[in-house]
């Protein structure tokens, strides 16, 4: 069985702690790697190594960092095909769909290829006689990443290549149940010229996250995953004084008005609620028609598209829609949900629970479902099911639709089909959501914006990549300067007398 390593000062380094935990092969069920649970004295010794590699670092000229991540791009598309796989063999998602794991993550490089353009400070010339005042931003010191097993290379490249660009060293904590496409990704950039020691990897559990919270010298937090979590590590590090930006999870609301293009909705509906088994804090789980018409025609629309989606692991083929999700915990928890929606009143039109692939009987399968006439008070509506699990909320009218999805407590992304601007426009104004899709379903914004959730999905006042996060990774310092009159006045031939 392959033993995972730390990456830490530009090399692969075993953990010392004795612990490991299991990395799965979700499609079998399989042990096919165990990865070292870091201790606090680990920890603080790679924080410790990445400080003394971030001076040399951040005093690189920004153009100079910039060329990093310009061959580290070049890198990442060479290396294509062989992260998509560590992506699929770990957490299970379709080939095409790790692709897409890393070309988002890439995106994001390519804007930071770009970054001396975005550190650039202010200037005011004569804010008063013979002062001149002008800003600077300078990065943090050593920040830290913590990502989920959901996006093992784009959410770790949303957090490192910013912080990094920016003049930053890095620790980062990937997802111990996805932890080898980070490691990779390592190797890569000490490719692309990274010193050694401005990014170390460092695998563990919440004894590694505890630590990484209450080390001193770290001076930022990244963290994506489940809402309590994001709380509570956002009001760990904020009171340990750290910056920190946390985000949670959600509850995606798709509208569907009686003037939509009933197929195209179907289409998008199916695609953004079963794609990578529903297992994406974007996935729309819930779909609101408006009147009982429009519920009926969906319904009709969604169930032979449900019904020819091909479930089955990565090395079956390109045409595969979904793989397994990440844990038998996890089959589980959907389970119970699912069973739940049943006992508490709703229509379940398409059950997913008996679903078996011959020769992967002890894989993470779950079939897709899909409920209707689900109500707010339902246990399917209020949790976050995190798998391929559609319901479908009937409204008699757009107030009502507009209102459920802002009543909700999650605010990450929401949606509405429709062929009227004017009804687009006001949902998009008065929603209280953070990322908005008209006639689009997974309204993620393309890397030169920013991605981020409001109310329960979000903890703190920056968002994600783009312009937020070279805000987030430096700080900003102001000069008041004013120079005396000099030798501007002219040479002096003669000694001046002493006064």
């Amino acid at each position: 069985m392959q033993e995972l390593t730390h990456w830490i000062d530009g090399k692969h380094v075993k953990g010392t702690s004795g612990r490991f935990t299991d990395v799965y092969n979700p499609a079998t069920g399989e042990v096919q790697a165990k990865v070292p649970l870091a201790t606090v004295e680990e920890m603080n010794d790679a924080v410790a190594r990445a400080a003394e590699a971030q001076v040399k670092w951040g005093d690189t000229n920004p153009q100079r960092r910039a060329r990093v991540m310009m061959k580290f791009g070049a890198l990442i598309n060479e290396h294509m095909d062989e992260l998509a796989e560590l992506v699929s063999r770990e957490h299970g998602k379709t080939l095409p769909d790790g692709r897409g794991d890393v070309q988002r993550g890439l995106e994001v490089v390519e804007v930071c290829m770009g970054g001396p353009s975005l550190l650039k400070g202010e200037f005011t010339d004569a804010g008063g006689p013979g002062i001149d005042l002008y800003s600077m931003r300078q990065p943090l010191g050593v920040v830290a990443g913590i990502t989920p097993f959901n996006f093992p290379a784009m959410i770790p490249l949303w957090k490192m290549a910013p912080a990094l660009t920016c003049g930053n060293a890095m620790i980062l904590k990937p997802s111990e149940r996805c932890p080898s496409t980070a490691l990779r990704l390592a190797e890569l950039l000490q490719e692309a010229g990274l010193p050694d020691g401005v990014l170390q990897v460092v695998n563990g559990d919440k004894e590694a996250v505890d630590a990484i919270l209450d080390n001193e010298t770290i001076a930022g937090v990244g963290f994506v995953g489940s809402t309590p979590i994001a709380q509570y590590i956002y009001g760990r590090a904020a009171s340990n004084g750290k910056r920190a930006q946390c985000f949670g999870g959600a509850k995606n609301h798709m509208i569907i008005m009686p003037d939509a293009d009933m197929d195209k909705a179907a289409d998008a509906l199916v695609g953004a609620g079963f794609g990578a088994a529903g297992e994406r804090c974007m996935a729309i789980s819930v779909a609101v028609p408006v009147g009982q018409k429009t519920a009926d025609t969906l319904i009709e629309k969604l169930l032979p598209r449900i019904e020819k989606l091909k479930v089955g692991p990565y090395t079956a083929g390109e045409d595969v829609d979904y793989g397994p999700v990440i844990t038998q915990q996890a089959k589980q928890r959907i389970l119970g949900l699912i069973d739940s929606g049943v006992e508490q009143g709703a229509n379940l039109v398409v059950d997913g629970r008996d679903f078996s692939l011959q020769g992967y009987e002890n894989g993470y399968f779950v079939g897709p479902s899909l409920f209707d006439n689900v109500t707010p008070d339902m246990d399917i509506y209020k949790e976050e099911i995190f798998g391929p699990v559609l319901s479908q909320v009937r409204t008699e009218n757009y107030e009502d639709a507009l209102k459920l999805t802002m009543d909700n407590p999650y605010g990450n992304g929401t949606a509405i089909f429709t062929a009227d601007g004017d009804t687009a426009r006001d949902f998009a104004h008065r929603v209280n959501v953070g990322m908005v899709g008209i006639n689009f379903p997974i309204p993620v914004p393309l890397s030169y914006h920013t991605f981020g959730g409001w109310k329960k999905s979000a903890f703190g006042d920056l968002n994600q990549y783009g312009p937020d996060a070279f805000r987030f990774y430096t700080k900003t310092k102001t000069v008041t300067a004013r120079w005396f009159s000099g030798i501007k006045e002219g040479g002096e031939f003669n000694f001046k007398a002493m006064e």
